[in-house]
């Protein structure tokens, strides 16, 4: 038989703190709130709160900033290497790969948010449908494409699954490029500002509506549509680019 030892409250807040980061309550880069509100919340001693928070510290969870307070990391996931993203967001082929990526995660992201959202997720979801709106106004494809990823986002944290909102959080750069380059070609077409819009909105309707495969099913119809038009202009690109050089080589 084994000494029984008592469990440290410094444990148990440290482990709130993380169950915070691992759902999104705690967002990578954010300020901790201050340890006197850390103790009123928690209803602990001070010393407690300092001790848990020395504890995500030494697991590199949280790092602190001289006269500036506690922050999450925002570079918990670095195994994830930026440059090779930065590769990825270079290469054509790559483009193909990330929407089929995009259109297995958005989709189950949606299911979920439909099934599992709170009323708060479900309100910062809207908040963010209409963020995009405002955005396609602007007539900047890059503003726009971070309204969408932000969009995405809030999905995310409503399917309460913390591997999806993480995974995508640490992909940010490279989807937002992503969809910032799908935007802009996908532009050229007259009616397509109007088709966005009623994709969103369909789905935001079928998360808001509690209906998961309605959800899914209006993502996957969306990215598949992209994918067919982005292969489309691909295609006649290239094609234009073969006529082009075979009138200079006879020129």
């Amino acid at each position: 038989m084994r000494r029984v030892q008592s469990r440290k409250i410094s444990d148990d807040i440290m482990e709130q703190l993380e169950s915070m980061m691992l759902d999104g309550r705690l967002a990578a880069g954010q300020k901790l709130p201050p340890e006197r509100t850390l103790t009123e919340q928690f209803e602990v001693s001070r010393p407690s709160v300092r001790e848990a928070i020395q504890k995500l510290e030494a697991k590199g969870l949280v790092i602190r900033k001289q006269g500036g307070g506690t922050f999450v990391c925002d570079n918990q996931l670095k195994g994830l290497a930026d440059p090779l993203f930065d590769l990825m967001s270079k290469t054509p082929s790559t483009q193909f790969d990330l929407l089929e990526f995009r259109l297995g995660v958005e989709g189950m992201a949606a299911y979920y948010a439909a099934m599992r959202g709170t009323p708060s997720d479900l309100k910062k979801i809207q908040n963010k449908f209409e963020a995009i709106g405002l955005a396609q106004i602007e007539n900047d494809p890059r503003l726009e494409a971070e309204a969408v990823f932000d969009f995405f986002i809030a999905i995310c944290v409503a399917s309460q699954n913390s591997i999806f909102l993480h995974l995508v959080r640490s992909m940010a750069s490279l989807i937002t490029d992503n969809l910032e380059r799908h935007i802009t070609m996908l532009a050229r077409s007259p009616d397509m500002f109007e088709r966005m819009r009623n994709y969103h909105k369909k789905l935001l309707a079928a998360i808001l509506s509690g209906k998961p495969q309605k959800a899914w099913n209006e993502s996957h119809t969306h990215l598949t549509f992209v994918e067919k038009e982005l292969l489309l202009q691909t295609q006649e690109q290239s094609a234009i680019r073969r006529s082009r050089s075979g009138m200079q080589r006879y020129a």
